[in-house]
């Protein structure tokens, strides 16, 4: 479970398994009992959350875009594709 970054408390990583096909790029994101999925690809978006109030996934999303590129590169070469960004 590679932790890419943190930020407010919470962790953002991803799984080594992602599932069989493999789902498209997404982070994981928790803190504090709560819980949150969020795309990367095609675009950023929420696809699950648990706990999380709008605010708070809200500062999510703007955590996400500002560091996009870095989370890509990251899962990319964690999950060994060697796709470039």
């Amino acid at each position: 479970m590679p932790v890419v970054l943190r930020d407010g408390g919470l962790r953002y990583f991803f799984y080594s398994n992602e599932g069989a096909p493999s789902e498209a790029p997404h982070v994981h994101v928790r803190g504090g009992g709560r819980d949150a999925k969020i795309w990367l690809e095609p675009e950023i978006a929420i696809e699950d959350s648990y706990g999380f109030n709008s605010r708070e996934l809200s500062n999510i999303l703007r955590v996400v875009m500002q560091n996009r590129d870095l989370i890509l590169k990251a899962w990319h070469e964690h999950l060994g594709n060697g796709r470039p960004l």
